[in-house]
């Protein structure tokens, strides 16, 4: 297995939501703030007082978060959690101080007035609107031909098979059923996605260029309405789409995969833990050894040593036992062999269950690496102790008091390795059908769909299509993980393990200038401290740049299927779907006011 699926339990996900409804708010906010004054023609007067305040309560913000960063001792999902509420309370306190300062002023009463309109619009939603809006949408999305995208899907696959298919009288391995899976959920995907990021993006602008919106604006149609029933009939067309190309899909792998191999298309259900290493004195290590391979993921432990991988599995019960009353574990080690020109000498491994309370201990026989598939080892309830003449319950003897189970993998042989991470061993529990984990892939890809169709409404509503669809595509394109993983270091700055060297922007540019080492301490002053602190505003205002853009690496549940696992709750669809929440509200209401602001006879 070649990821770690990290599960997010209900607390981290309310903190995820909160860090990017927080920052989103203060974006609609601060773009309608400035966009009634820009479009009113507001004062220098007005906007002075505006900008004053917004920076006003930037600095409120700067001095809140360094309070929580460094005098409060709260975790990392607190501090999210805290720091996305903080910006919503900021956004509102700012909202209060500009409806003071801009009270006696025209544009300022005008965007109150906007802010009032807006609630009652809100109060006087009519389902019965949002849903004929929706209906239209989806009538005019099939007028233009929205479903033609079928033809091109059932062209793939009445000729996938001819290159795909290999040889008939061969066994079909794994491998080929993991192309199998993988292949019909990127088709589903690359096909839905560009669908709906078009038909998105260039529906609001199409509607404003032959005027058909004119004569809805003219009915008791609300502009919150539009948006959301633009928002619901493009969903309505995508999920269609995505429904009828999952079913086929599905039929299609049951039919391509022969019956000998039909065993291949399961989803496993794993229990995994958390996993230290011990090195060769049985001293505790940050990681195991470093066999030369510079992908990282694994690490070793040396063979005939005291050099342990332990694995700690939490909430352990008789409920992850079978029905047989016995324990399934299943690993997939990698060895690294020292014998000279030898690839065929088999290596083995041993298990033993550990009590930390009690110090009691049981070693498993011995067991041989099989490095080309996933090895399952069947442990029994009672474990018979031959030499002592003694019995153990697992459950009762090795489960500790708070439900945790330790188990200890060492390598045997002289001189060998053996490889492994996190997710090399885990409590198998029983299969599910290939349905379920095929499926919840599927609604993956509807989450990813309905977030595409937000984002691309919500642009249409201020640009032109072209441009709202090409501004859709660079944030999905800015969502995957490498990006996100570039821009967590650049937020993160020169504090964190993690970040950067080399400070903030103006830091970096007097080490430049000065020629001074990324490594070597600023000197002490106020001018230096003063760098910092300007270097830290821009750090919190990249932060709020970051949320807009959303991380999409949850939402690709396809590996999961294709490698033979159900799609996990917390680790997938849990965070995806968080994500996708997370940015509805608040681009529905940037749609809003960008709608309500925008010159509806302009072309």
């Amino acid at each position: 297995m070649t990821f770690d699926p990290q599960p997010m339990l209900i607390w981290p996900a309310l903190a995820h939501w909160s860090a990017i409804a927080g920052g989103l708010f203060l974006l609609v906010f601060a773009v309608s703030l400035f966009s009634v004054g820009v479009s009113q023609r507001g004062g220098l007067w007005y906007l002075a007082k505006v900008v004053l305040t917004v920076l006003l309560a930037a600095v409120l913000d700067a001095a809140l978060i360094y309070a929580l960063s460094s005098v409060l001792d709260i975790n990392r999902y607190s501090y999210q959690f805290f720091r996305g509420v903080l910006h919503v309370v900021i956004g509102l306190v700012t909202l209060a101080l500009c409806a003071v300062v801009s009270y006696h002023d025209a544009v300022g009463k005008l965007f109150l007035a906007k802010l009032a309109e807006f609630t009652w619009d809100v109060f006087s939603l009519s389902p019965r609107r949002i849903w004929a809006l929706a209906k239209l949408t989806f009538v005019e999305a099939y007028r233009r031909k929205a479903l033609a995208v079928f033809v091109v899907f059932a062209l793939l696959f009445m000729f996938a098979g001819w290159f795909m298919g290999g040889d008939p009288t061969a066994e079909i391995t794994a491998d080929q059923v993991k192309v199998y899976v993988s292949f019909v959920l990127r088709t589903i995907s690359w096909l839905t996605l560009p669908l709906v990021l078009v038909l998105s993006s260039f529906g609001i602008p199409e509607d404003i260029r032959l005027r058909s919106l004119h004569t809805v604006v003219t009915k008791p149609a609300r502009r919150l309405e539009i948006v959301l029933g633009r928002v619901i009939g493009f969903s309505l067309i995508g999920t269609l789409v995505l429904s009828v190309m999952s079913v086929v899909g599905w039929i299609w792998i049951i039919r391509q995969v022969p019956p000998s191999a039909k065993a291949m298309l399961v989803c496993r259900v794993p229990v995994y833990g958390t996993i230290k290493f011990h090195d060769r004195n049985g001293d505790e290590a940050a990681a195991g050894v470093n066999t030369g391979d510079i992908w990282e993921f694994r690490s070793y432990i040396e063979g005939a040593t005291k050099s342990r991988a332990i694995w700690t599995f939490h909430n352990i019960g008789e409920w992850t036992l079978d029905s047989n009353g016995k324990l399934n574990l299943e690993n997939q080690f990698l060895a690294f062999r020292s014998y000279k020109g030898d690839i065929k000498t088999s290596i083995h491994y041993d298990y033993q269950l550990r009590n930390p309370e009690t110090n009691l201990t049981f070693p498993l026989k011995a067991r041989e690496v099989n490095e080309n598939r996933s090895v399952s080892d069947v442990v029994d309830r009672t474990l018979v102790d031959e030499q002592n003449n003694k019995k153990y319950d697992l459950i009762k003897d090795f489960v500790t008091a708070d439900g945790s189970l330790t188990i200890e993998v060492s390598c045997i042989d002289r001189e060998q390795y053996l490889g492994m991470a996190r997710p090399d061993l885990f409590i198998r529990m029983p299969t599910r059908g290939f349905v379920s984990g095929f499926f919840k892939a599927a609604l993956g890809i509807e989450f990813m769909m309905i977030l595409v169709v937000v984002m691309a409404v919500t642009a249409s509503t201020f640009l032109k299509g072209p441009i709202a669809s090409v501004l859709t595509f660079v944030l999905l394109i800015l969502g995957g993980k490498d990006s996100q993983a570039f821009m967590d270091q650049l937020v993160l700055g020169r504090g964190s393990k993690d970040g950067f060297q080399g400070g903030g922007f103006f830091e970096s540019i007097y080490r430049i200038y000065t020629h001074m080492n990324p490594t070597t301490d600023l000197p002490l002053g106020f001018a230096f401290d003063a760098m910092k602190f300007v270097d830290g505003g821009l750090t919190s205002f990249l932060w709020l740049c970051k949320q807009v853009i959303p991380r999409l690496e949850h939402f690709n549940m396809s590996e999961y299927v294709a490698n033979g696992f159900d799609v996990p709750f917390d680790s997938s669809l849990a965070p995806s779907l968080m994500v996708m929440l997370g940015y509805l509200l608040p681009c529905v209401l940037l749609g809003y006011f960008a709608l309500r602001i925008r010159e509806l006879e302009s072309k």
